[in-house]
């Protein structure tokens, strides 16, 4: 299986290192499927809000709801979640990696990108997926805790790839 994940302590930063790496990846001519976060956390009007942005060029989609003011519940659009899954699985076909910003609690139940991640696994895709401390535990579930835990450092990430891919172009020959 090859598929790993990053924790790393603190608000929006797994969220900053899946947009690193995606950065140095699309640099080097990686081809992507996924998501990752869109802009800054601090641009949009609450500290919940998000966009996503699906690998390799888009759509973008707010994944978050406004909820008013006074809200205290959950700001995530689960429909733009599932719709966002949708467009990420015909995309694997092409794809060198599948990066999934973040496995949260629609993961744990079975959709959100669930299907993707489990498709990408299933087609050998390397898979690289941001874990919080509050979501390992169901992350562990799924991958049966056969996912490598990477250090939360882009070199970490990028000699993960280099690793997996390498077997996986010559498997292709």
């Amino acid at each position: 299986m090859k598929l790993a994940y990053v924790t790393v302590p603190g608000r929006g930063k797994i969220d900053d290192l899946i947009a690193e790496a995606v950065r140095a990846f699309e640099a080097d001519g990686v081809r992507l499927a996924g998501t990752v976060r869109a802009g800054s956390v601090g641009a949009l009007a609450h500290p919940c809000d998000m966009e996503l942005r699906v690998l390799p060029d888009g759509p973008r989609f707010r994944i978050s709801q406004p909820l008013g003011t006074g809200a205290k519940g959950c700001r995530l659009d689960e429909s733009t979640i599932v719709a966002i899954g949708a467009a990420v699985e015909p995309r694997l076909g092409n794809a060198d990696l599948l990066v999934v910003n973040k496995f949260g609690k629609l993961e744990a139940r079975g959709r959100g990108l669930y299907t993707a991640i489990a498709a990408a696994i299933e087609m050998e895709i390397p898979t690289l997926v941001g874990v919080t401390q509050m979501s390992l535990p169901d992350f562990n579930m799924f991958s049966g805790g056969m996912a490598v835990p990477l250090a939360p450092e882009l070199h970490a990430v990028r000699d993960w790839f280099e690793s997996v891919e390498r077997p996986r172009a010559l498997d292709m020959i």
